[in-house]
């Protein structure tokens, strides 16, 4: 499923203020997603204003909008007329003055995207809480949102004096991926699967990104969050909370988002044991698809003494009625020896396979891949030798790609005003709750931070692969 068209508040001239606008993820993420929505004609009135510290000019900064737009694909008139028209502003954007410098230069309704560290973007806001916002602004902010519980707190509070809670958009744009959304139309719109997702069916839950790729440049912003903040707080949380919510009566922002609160106020650390249940790790030396990769440690701009872990994993309790006593397995790990990406629910065995049939050793699997985009069933049948011996078949199917990337659909939902593939601040604030345990237990030192190759698998004691019987209870 893809969201809802564009409405009436598409054609409304908009601007988008970009503050960040030299950073990494502007050029990466944010404007080739702009640019293939851009193209698409769905904002036939926009006018793009970037900021930074950074003493751009306008025709350096159209350079950079011009590069991400080609990188993603995005021509043609209606691309060509955001370049032309856009500006940049060198601005402080903690500063008062400047701040009301760049709100003159825009017009229409304002969107404004924080591409900025938690830290900035809490001072950003509270200076534009003093000095006031056009009515109709709507705010993007990107994860993480704030650094902790209390900062999280702390940012909605202003945000609240801001605008309100409808129109602030907190971007994780794992929520605009194609293949995340459909799983809302994979479970409430099949009668097949629905009635066995509860913990009377199924064993484990794994919700798994790894990644072949190390560090690739990104040390100012990674080696002060690491893997269990970059992916598992954010990310892998809101994957949680869609496959393991009750269905929604609507799609509509409220329903939708209220059912995810529900669960995410309903899980907390396994045991409540961050020792037992957590591990941390990071990469050595070593070579991955041909290619050699430093330890993380040597890599440029890393503090060896912060100990930063490229590897997470965390497991979860979700207490509610559908999923009490049921695991949920969480990872997220760099420069591994493959790309693993995926939700993984894992079915009980059958009370009673009956005497005669061999072979059954692999229970049945429903997979989720994030990338490549695809539904996967695991399932014991008869072999094709003899009938009474069984073998496990895997049958996939694709699903197609979305209109836009993920950056290009939440930025459409800010710029319709439609939340719905936003987070809510409480479920922000709730994603701290979960995972300070853990954060605490790590920085006491009482989770060794291990080591492993990178190329290799990760390290020997994942969680993902306990022994049998060794998860009993909550």
């Amino acid at each position: 499923m893809t969201t809802s068209p564009p409405t009436a508040h598409s054609r409304v001239p908009q601007t988008l203020l970009l503050l960040g606008a030299t950073g990494d993820l502007a050029a990466r993420l944010l404007l080739p997603g702009l640019g293939r929505l851009v193209a698409t004609g769905a904002q036939p009135d926009l006018t793009l204003v970037g900021s930074g510290t950074e003493a751009w000019d306008d025709e350096r900064w159209r350079r950079r909008v011009t590069d991400s737009f080609a990188a993603a694909g995005a021509d043609g008139p209606r691309a060509a007329e955001v370049v032309r028209t856009s500006r940049y502003v060198c601005a402080d954007v903690t500063r008062e003055e400047d701040l009301r410098r760049l709100l003159a230069t825009c017009h229409g309704r304002l969107v404004i995207f924080f591409a900025l560290p938690p830290l900035i973007t809490a001072r950003a806001a509270a200076a534009l809480a003093r000095i006031g916002l056009p009515p109709g602004t709507r705010l993007m902010l990107e994860k993480p949102f704030g650094t902790d519980a209390v900062s999280a707190r702390s940012l909605n509070e202003i945000l609240a004096r801001l605008v309100p809670e409808e129109q602030v958009h907190r971007i994780d744009h794992f929520l605009g991926k194609s293949t995340v959304v459909n799983i809302l139309g994979l479970r409430f719109a099949n009668r097949i699967f629905e009635p066995v997702l509860n913990s009377a069916h199924v064993a484990c839950v794994d919700i798994v990104f790894d990644e072949t790729l190390g560090l690739e440049g990104r040390a100012g912003y990674y080696d002060n969050a690491g893997a269990l903040v970059d992916m598992v707080q954010s990310h892998l949380l809101q994957v949680l909370a869609l496959i393991a919510m009750d269905a929604p009566p609507t799609l509509d922002a409220r329903d939708l988002r209220g059912r995810k609160a529900q669960v995410l106020r309903a899980t907390r650390v396994w045991d409540d044991d961050p020792v037992r249940w957590s591990r941390r790790s990071r990469y050595t030396a070593g070579e991955v698809a041909g290619r050699r990769l430093p330890a993380y440690v040597n890599e440029p701009g890393v503090d060896p003494d912060r100990g930063t872990e490229t590897l997470a994993e965390v497991v979860l309790a979700v207490d509610t009625w559908r999923w009490a006593g049921v695991p949920f397995r969480l990872r997220s790990g760099k420069a591994l020896a493959g790309k693993r990406k995926e939700a993984v629910i894992t079915f009980k065995q059958p009370p009673r396979v009956p005497t005669g049939l061999t072979g059954y050793d692999q229970p049945d699997r429903l997979r989720i891949g994030f990338g490549p985009d695809r539904l996967g069933l695991d399932v014991n049948i008869n072999g094709p030798g003899d009938p009474l011996d069984l073998d496990q078949v895997h049958l996939v199917a694709d699903f197609g790609p979305g209109d836009l990337p993920p950056y290009g659909e939440v930025l459409r939902g800010a710029f319709d005003g439609d939340p719905t593939l936003s987070v809510r601040g409480d479920t922000a604030e709730d994603c701290w709750r979960i995972v300070a345990p853990v954060l605490d237990a790590w920085r006491a030192g009482v989770v060794p931070l291990r080591e492993y190759p990178a190329g290799s698998p990760g390290p020997g004691d994942s969680l993902l692969t306990p022994a049998p019987g060794e998860m009993t209870g909550s």
